[in-house]
């Protein structure tokens, strides 16, 4: 269907990506307005209509051959950097040409505008910085907090916020103000992978200060320069931000973002009884971890109620994956969380985690923690001897300790199990655990691997084999779009484990499209579909779907799915006059907004 029609089925939804847009903006207004911006692919008829005549140049273009001239001067920028620089201001200018861009060329740009590169930009926030872009709180103007959350559009003018307190960056640490870029790129995989609509959404720094002396000694740093706020302080902080959202914008999704590891826990437990809301450290990669464990299970054969794992790292992510297989074990097999607990082993750099060392260790870490009488006499600090104690199924990294997985260590895995499933999670690359093709070699093909950041098929006797990467991009965003199309008051584990479901059902290894046990990231539009349709239904079924008339036929569901995705493609506009204009309509809401003004107690 043209995206000029509107589809008659689902064309009056709110969301609707059929028809025609409606705004009250003309003249340079218009063009500065990105959600609405088309540039010299203006039609002649909206050129008139609109006041846009001697404002563009008088050759009106496709948007192919504005994409290619884009991609001409990107391709012209003379490093990743640069090149992640010249993305962020054509963001600024027109979204549909900038996500056209990125989604004709995913795969070469995915990891310039996400990691690594995006961690290079968060570095060199203030010194790169031009203009602001998103929402930032700091935790000495708490007071304010309602104020500046409000003046983002009003209350069903926003569907997701992505908020980070910038203290655990992609591996790079404490970034401080910086923080607000990884807010800003995670909603624009959102928008690419599952369609969520860019001008609807909010990235949010919370800006409680910076252990990062580097940041506090540089006269150019744009946050608070003074060292971060912990305990009473900043749990008001944070609380009063979220109150804010609830209070402003009910029916928001919140997606909380590289918290640091004494928070992104406790501060996810102390909400997600009350709100949707979702820590992509914690659960994403616990999500497309377990997907990929599933599928390989239906390779293997492994049965849940008598597969062990072994964590190689307990931080955020080693105890977020170990949550995620825990509720799994116990939905598949009945059993309490407490016993499913039972069948992990979680080590740190105080080796294996003991309930004697419970000085040592996180919250999250102490359901983990095993009875010491277990492990009298044994060596529980040294992987190799854990390994062989407890002959595991899997073995996962997230330790950052490169070359961990040793060649000793695989082949005593190899030796108990038939199929060992191996996946070094660890990135960037020279962090990983282990190469895939060493894995290969030592188990004599039998290893089925899964890893955290991009690597080459691997070739092992006269056989190649797919190495998938375990991108929270192919979980997350779906997970967010069932959240926001269902209007979920609550994100629960079982709603993960529905989406974590349905992910896996879409891996080529299940399938007989390959050997890979995760589709790839440029499939992964219609991966979201899977997924959201799994969250909303779980939704629906507990009872926790707001939005009303939810279509039951699975196929109308995707229809209806589809037709409130967001795609990058320019659509026809019409001009009406402001007394029937909502906030998107008159240019006034989310980060695209160059209309908005602001209404505060002075």
């Amino acid at each position: 269907m043209s995206n000029s029609q509107s589809n008659s089925k689902f064309g009056h939804l709110p969301l609707s990506t059929s028809g025609p847009l409606e705004t009250t903006l003309t003249g340079t207004a218009l063009l500065r307005t990105p959600y609405f911006n088309k540039g010299t692919a203006f039609t002649k008829e909206e050129r008139k209509t609109f006041g846009l005549h001697g404002l563009l140049p008088s050759n009106v273009q496709t948007l192919d051959e504005q994409v290619q001239r884009a991609y001409e001067q990107y391709s012209s920028r003379p490093d990743d950097l640069a090149k992640n620089t010249f993305m962020t201001s054509m963001k600024e200018q027109n979204e549909v040409l900038y996500y056209r861009l990125i989604l004709d060329h995913l795969k070469e740009m995915f990891s310039i505008i996400y990691t690594p590169t995006e961690g290079d930009a968060i570095e060199n926030y203030s010194r790169l910085f031009r203009r602001p872009e998103g929402c930032f709180l700091n935790i000495e103007d708490t007071d304010r907090i309602e104020d500046n959350i409000n003046q983002w559009g009003e209350p069903e003018d926003i569907d997701l916020i992505v908020v980070s307190d910038g203290e655990q960056i992609l591996g790079i640490g404490d970034q401080g103000v910086g923080g607000i870029l990884i807010s800003i790129a995670k909603l624009v995989i959102y928008t690419l992978c599952a369609g969520i609509h860019p001008s609807r959404t909010l990235p949010v720094v919370l800006d409680a200060g910076t252990d990062n002396e580097k940041l506090l000694k540089d006269h150019m740093y744009l946050g608070l320069r003074q060292k971060r706020e912990r305990g009473e302080k900043y749990d008001k902080f944070v609380g009063t931000f979220v109150e804010a959202c609830r209070s402003r914008y009910p029916k928001a999704y919140i997606h909380f973002e590289d918290f640091g590891l004494n928070n992104a826990r406790r501060i996810l437990d102390k909400y997600q009884p009350d709100i949707a809301c979702f820590n992509d450290d914690v659960q994403g990669t616990g999500c497309v971890t377990l997907a990929a464990i599933m599928a390989a299970f239906k390779i293997s054969g492994t049965k849940w109620d008598e597969a062990r794992f072994v964590m190689f790292g307990a931080g955020s992510a080693g105890t977020g994956i170990a949550d995620q297989i825990q509720d799994a074990i116990s939905h598949e097999t009945g059993k309490s969380k407490e016993d499913a607990g039972h069948q992990i082993w979680c080590v740190d750099k105080p080796g294996l985690l003991l309930k004697s060392k419970k000085d040592q260790l996180t919250p999250a870490q102490v359901p983990y923690a095993r009875k010491d009488d277990d492990w009298q006499e044994k060596d529980h600090n040294d992987l190799f001897s854990i390994v062989k104690e407890v002959k595991p199924h899997v073995l996962i990294g997230t330790s950052t300790v490169p070359g961990a997985f040793t060649q000793k260590v695989v082949r005593e895995m190899a030796k108990h199990v038939d199929r060992p499933v191996i996946f070094p999670l660890s990135n960037p690359t020279r962090l990983h655990e282990a190469k895939p093709q060493d894995l290969y070699e030592w188990t004599n093909g039998k290893v089925l691997v899964a890893t955290g950041s991009p690597f080459d098929p691997v070739k092992y006797q006269d056989e190649e084999y797919e190495i998938s990467e375990c991108n929270n991009s192919v979980t997350f965003p779906g997970i967010g779009l069932g959240a926001i199309l269902s209007r979920t008051r609550l994100m629960p584990p079982s709603l993960l484990v529905a989406a974590t479901r349905a992910l896996a059902s879409t891996a080529p290894v299940v399938n007989d499209r390959g050997s890979g046990l995760l589709p790839d990231v440029t499939d992964v539009r219609e991966v979201s579909v899977q997924i959201a349709k799994s969250v909303i239904n779980a939704a629906r079924d507990e009872n926790l779907a707001q939005e009303e008339n939810i279509p039951t036929d699975d196929a109308e569901l995707e229809e209806w799915i589809r037709e409130q995705m967001w795609d990058a493609q320019y659509r026809p506009l019409d001009l009406i006059t402001k007394g029937r204009a909502n906030a998107h309509a008159k240019g006034e809401a989310g980060t695209g907004s160059h209309q908005r003004t602001a209404t505060f107690d002075k």
